[in-house]
């Protein structure tokens, strides 16, 4: 597997004076994404918000864990905003750390940029892909689908049986597919539900398929699958590279199951192109092959 190195002829460059100038995160960078070269270099990024440091240490995870010592920035959604303006961005992808230290898991802070996004980007879309909310998850869910996000997205990551496992003691496989079902049920309006896999951590493809067909049991409209990279010697070990044909087929079964967009392959990652993850959905396109 080869990416490619940052360029002086894109945008690269350019997007990371933005946001380090912002003090902003994106999980670019936090998560040691292979991609980050491809998308700063085409203007875009996914921002990270909430600060660097995660309450939770899931073992496919390079971002930070521990215990956060600042609380959220309140000024934070507006820097985001303004710098996605200045990047011209017209679909604009949020994520976050778990942030198990604040009352309402970091929602009024996620309602807060959506909220400044649509006002200094009226035009653009917004998708956040979120945490569990654990504990407080009805009245994080209403917080967040009250600001509107045109996308909302939580990776269930893994299969049922290496769930627990992977993502610690907290984290719920059930859970994750309850909250994709409400987050729908709750908005008044036709939000897209997303949500991602990581495979080569020891799942089956057929157990793959039977987590595809739980999350379009629970209205799931997309979906993305993407290999698994150890990023230190204390995560996870790989299992298995994921032959390019093992993800033809498994976008080909997401396809069958009916979900409006499958992106599948080795390089694809939750945010890896979600404006045209989104426009797939939208246009009925479908499966998409990287």
């Amino acid at each position: 597997m080869k990416v490619r190195a940052p360029s002086p002829s894109t945008r690269y460059f350019e997007v990371a004076k933005l946001i380090h100038g912002a003090s902003l995160h994106t999980i670019c960078e936090e998560a040691r994404c292979p991609n980050i070269a491809e998308c700063w270099g085409r203007g875009t990024a996914t921002f990270q918000i909430l600060g660097d440091t995660c309450t939770r240490a899931c073992r496919y995870c390079y971002v930070h864990s521990g215990t956060p010592t600042e609380p959220a920035d309140p000024l934070e959604p507006l820097r985001l905003a303004q710098t996605a303006k200045e990047m011209g961005l017209k679909h604009v992808v949020v994520t976050s750390v778990d942030r198990d230290d604040i009352a309402d898991r970091g929602a009024g802070h996620y309602a807060a940029t959506i909220r400044a996004l649509h006002h200094k980007l009226p035009d653009a879309t917004v998708e956040v892909l979120t945490p569990d909310f654990l504990g407080v998850e009805e009245a994080a869910l209403a917080t967040v689908i009250a600001a509107r996000p045109e996308v909302f997205n939580h990776n269930i990551e893994t299969v049922r049986r290496l769930h627990a496992k992977m993502r610690g003691g907290k984290a719920s496989y059930d859970g994750a597919l309850a909250l994709l079902q409400r987050a729908k049920e709750l908005a008044d309006y036709p939000v897209l539900t997303k949500s991602g896999l990581i495979v080569g951590l020891g799942e089956r493809n057929d157990e793959v398929v039977d987590t595809m067909r739980d999350l379009r049991a629970h209205g799931v409209d997309v979906v993305t699958i993407g290999q698994y990279l150890q990023p230190s010697a204390k995560h996870a070990t790989i299992d298995r590279w994921v032959h390019p044909d093992e993800f033809r087929w498994l976008r080909e079964q997401g396809e069958a199951l009916g979900f409006g967009s499958v992106f599948s392959g080795p390089l694809v990652r939750s945010s890896y192109r979600a404006d045209e993850q989104r426009h797939a959905a939208a246009t009925g396109r479908g499966a998409v092959a990287y």
